[in-house]
């Protein structure tokens, strides 16, 4: 049996680490327009679980991609928030509904999360899942790796196939998506 120098197996180490890095940074792009999203199935906020391929087979969904928690409440989620219930019997007309994600460390995020939805009701179509360790959000590209941040707060519109029709990515804290903007590319899409 011939055994390798050190220093070929360190190249062959450096080659596969970053071929693999290729390969994870393909995956954690976030979707965008005509792309399909990828599945997932997160727990509710009451411990159900929620898969996105079983919510599309009822209509288009309206997914959105909160802060969660970053020491705090975020403000521009706690609006954006309120704006979608408002507009949840539009967004039903539409024969969509919301799925809201709420990632965070997976140790605590359970009491966060019943901390934001603290005398809120939801509507029907409205859906609160967790994202606890941010599996999601990396899955979806979402990740915003930065002292006191979680994800990049985001809004996509999917078609029932699945497909991408409207993506909204804020690099800010604000800069998000209306609820009036997400109806007029519900409108578009049709039940």
């Amino acid at each position: 049996m011939k055994t390798l120098k050190p220093a070929v197996v360190l190249v062959s180490l450096m080659v596969a680490v970053i071929c693999g890095g290729a390969m994870l940074s393909a995956q954690a792009t976030p979707p965008k327009v005509g792309d399909k999203a990828p599945d997932f199935t997160l727990a509710q906020i009451d411990g159900r679980k929620l898969t996105l391929s079983t919510e599309l087979a009822a209509g288009p969904v309206v997914l959105i991609v909160g802060r969660g928690w970053v020491g705090y409440q975020c403000p521009f989620c706690n609006r954006q928030f309120n704006d979608f219930v408002k507009a949840a019997k539009e967004v039903d007309a539409a024969g969509a509904r919301v799925i809201w994600v709420y990632p965070g460390a997976a140790e605590g995020i359970q009491d966060r999360a019943n901390e934001f939805a603290k005398d809120r009701t939801f509507p029907a179509n409205f859906r609160f899942v967790l994202d606890p360790g941010y599996a999601f959000t990396m899955r979806y590209g979402l990740r915003w790796d930065a002292p006191k941040e979680s994800a990049y707060p985001s809004t996509f519109v999917l078609d029932r196939q699945g497909s991408v029709r409207y993506a909204l990515i804020s690099k800010t804290h604000d800069g998000r998506a209306t609820a009036a903007e997400v109806l007029t590319e519900l409108k578009k899409i049709g039940r």
